[in-house]
């Protein structure tokens, strides 16, 4: 299982969230680059990489941050929030991002995920942000009402290899992933599955692992 750790970026810091919700965001580090940096010093070869704000507002918003990052270390980049389209995916691509991350575009336009996969191949990563069961999209703000398993399905159709999948409720919470909704997906799709949201201790690693899960975040 591949440890991948992850920078949620916010008005150019990185912040925590507890359960998506923005009025609980505060900061953890002051400097993304150092911070990545740190997670390269320790072993890891992925970073996972959240634009909250690209999120929220449809668009990348700490582009700059990302594409420094690429520049200045040797991780291969993991990015989501605010790539919706095809302009997105391709400036993702051109700022040395490895694996780009649909969140909202792939509920509303599933077509849009067949495309990328076309263009992109396995770099097409796909986020299933569930609350209660059910999707939401918009920086967790607004429901599909489509449930996880039903989306997944619907994805893994379209040939796409990664999904990351994040339980709200656990997310930020720290006090463990969303073990039943996870071994359900990996046992439902044929992707390879992300474990997102809640992990903060070894013992749920090891969990994790014991699911075959692909990586966890």
């Amino acid at each position: 299982m591949i440890i991948i750790p992850a920078i949620d970026l916010k008005d150019g810091i990185c912040v925590r969230l507890k359960k998506g919700d923005f009025e609980t965001v505060h900061k953890v580090a002051e400097d993304p680059v150092q911070t990545a940096k740190m997670f390269e010093a320790s072993g890891a070869e992925i970073l996972h990489i959240v634009d909250l704000d690209g999120a929220l507002e449809g668009k990348g918003k700490n582009r700059e941050i990302v594409e420094s990052i690429a520049k200045n270390t040797n991780l291969k980049i993991q990015l989501g929030g605010g790539i919706r389209d095809m302009e997105s995916l391709r400036e993702a691509d051109r700022i040395g991002v490895s694996r780009m991350v649909i969140g909202s575009a792939a509920t509303s336009n599933p077509e849009s995920v067949a495309q990328a996969v076309d263009e992109f191949g396995d770099r097409v990563v796909v986020g299933i942000d569930a609350k209660d069961g059910i999707v939401r999209t918009v920086g967790w703000t607004e429901s599909s009402g489509m449930n996880y398993l039903e989306f997944a399905k619907i994805i893994s159709g379209l040939g796409v290899k990664y999904i990351v999948f994040t339980d709200i409720d656990k997310d930020g919470m720290l006090n463990g992933p969303s073990i039943e909704k996870l071994d359900i997906l990996n046992r439902t799709v044929n992707c390879e599955i992300i474990a997102s949201g809640g992990v903060s201790t070894i013992d749920d690693l090891v969990v994790l692992n014991e699911l075959n899960m692909y990586g966890a975040i």
